[in-house]
């Protein structure tokens, strides 16, 4: 699947639930079906900074594509992070870095979230990007 129809199948299953404790809910099912990083790459210069929860990424090229694992020491965070990798784990850099992130407004997400949690999410969103920016040159 490409990621806007990654994306479309998010934006449809939270169109699903009525209000949005349903999709908190969602949101922390997601999070415990996230690949999880492993501990050996749960460090410091793997902690997405900005945000107020702990969250760790890691980024590995294979066969041209991105990989993500992640975890999180936050129930929802690691839901918010389990989208954004479910959106952008396999794929390449060069779509990752395109990728239009309007479904992040149409499931309302950030407008939802504290404003320290909408700005971790951003965080993340720009880190993911610039893992993928880093690994672009080394796709053959």
């Amino acid at each position: 699947m490409t990621i806007a129809e990654l994306q479309e199948d998010i934006v449809e299953e939270f169109a699903m639930f009525d209000d949005w404790m349903e999709r908190y809910e969602y949101m922390i099912e997601l999070g415990k079906s996230l690949p999880l990083i492993h501990t050996d790459y749960k460090t410091e210069d793997n902690l997405i900074k900005g945000c107020q929860s702990k969250v760790w990424v890691h980024a590995e090229l294979k066969n041209n594509l991105l990989e993500f694992t992640a975890d999180s020491d936050a129930i929802i965070t690691k839901g918010i992070i389990a989208i954004l990798i479910r959106v952008f784990s396999g794929h390449a850099p060069a779509d990752i870095i395109h990728a239009d992130m309007g479904f992040i407004d149409q499931i309302g997400l950030k407008e939802h979230l504290s404003p320290t949690r909408a700005n971790g999410l951003v965080s993340m969103i720009k880190q993911l990007k610039l893992y993928a920016v880093a690994y672009q040159t080394q796709v053959s």
